[in-house]
């Protein structure tokens, strides 16, 4: 009974190590892999973002990072063996969150990929409307000399990968949904971007990229799928807002869409971090790199 005691107490010395919390020992957790702020530790810093889930007995890689070699060492440190995982998610096309994609396939080249649609890099069809036929052109002059290709998608950096676009909010795993915002942000204009919405006995989690198409847009599509909003974890895109925008921001979340916690990481922005933390006090989790985050 002695020595299980001190395995006990071990185990959870090193969860606190780590910024873990009694929720986030069941299992039931989100586990930063890839940032560039948080406590010292032996993972290495980096803009870009990737997140491990685990919840419902499922293991789900939230985006890769950005340097595949960055990203392997941080996975190594963490514990954490790829082959084992359930699924990734892709947020978006951004290099700071997909390069890390390389490592993940090397280890597990199999693993189901949930990608949005893009016109590049995941495998997605190109329009069939790019084909639309004139009359009066000789063969040479017509695409695919007139007749239709037995291929016609994109290509990608990774051509063999397992991907699966999502266009509508699909059910992965029982309680796990996997959701598509379009943004009509300048410089982003038409992107989709995934999230990960995770139903639990408190409403929603739901875990971001960037939310380039703005976090009350994504939050809305989440509050589709449960109307009650628990936190959200990972990048607010925040960056270079100002402060007067930044605090209308963690005003919505706290007040409108009354999240009880939040866990802003990546590209939320200094000033995010700052506003965001004031507001919601003892409901701010810390998210850099190498943090637990505990779910209900």
């Amino acid at each position: 009974m002695k020595q299980f005691m001190t395995i006990v107490f071990g185990l959870l010395i090193g969860l606190c190590a780590h910024g873990g919390s009694a929720l986030g020992q069941s299992g039931k957790r989100i586990t930063i892999l890839y940032d560039a702020f948080g406590p010292p530790s032996a993972m290495k810093m980096d803009w870009g973002f990737a997140a491990l889930v685990e919840y419902g007995g499922r293991q789900i890689l939230f985006d890769t990072g950005n340097n595949a070699k960055i990203f392997e060492h941080n996975v190594r440190q963490a514990g954490i063996d790829l082959t084992a995982i359930d699924a990734v998610v892709i947020s978006h096309r951004h290099g700071d969150h997909t390069s890390g994609l390389n490592h993940v396939l090397q280890v597990n080249p199999k693993i189901k990929i949930y990608a949005p649609a893009e016109a590049a890099y995941f495998n997605g069809p190109t329009p069939v409307a790019f084909l639309q036929r004139t009359a009066g052109l000789p063969p040479s002059m017509s695409y695919y000399r007139g007749q239709q290709p037995e291929m016609f998608g994109t290509g990608s950096p990774w051509p063999d990968a397992n991907f699966e676009i999502i266009t509508k909010t699909t059910e992965i795993f029982p309680g796990l949904f996997v959701f598509s915002t379009q943004s009509d942000k300048p410089g982003t204009r038409e992107m989709n971007e995934l999230s990960l919405a995770i139903k639990t006995p408190e409403g929603l989690a739901v875990v971001v990229g960037c939310s380039h198409p703005g976090i009350e847009k994504i939050l809305d599509n989440a509050a589709t799928i449960e109307p009650r909003l628990f936190t959200v974890a990972g990048g607010l895109h925040l960056v270079v807002t100002p402060p007067a925008e930044v605090q209308r921001v963690a005003e919505v979340l706290y007040d409108k869409l009354k999240l009880k916690r939040v866990a802003p990481g990546h590209c939320t922005s200094e000033t995010g971090f700052k506003l965001l933390m004031q507001k919601f006090g003892d409901g701010f989790d810390q998210a850099g790199l190498g943090q637990i985050i505990g779910l209900p």
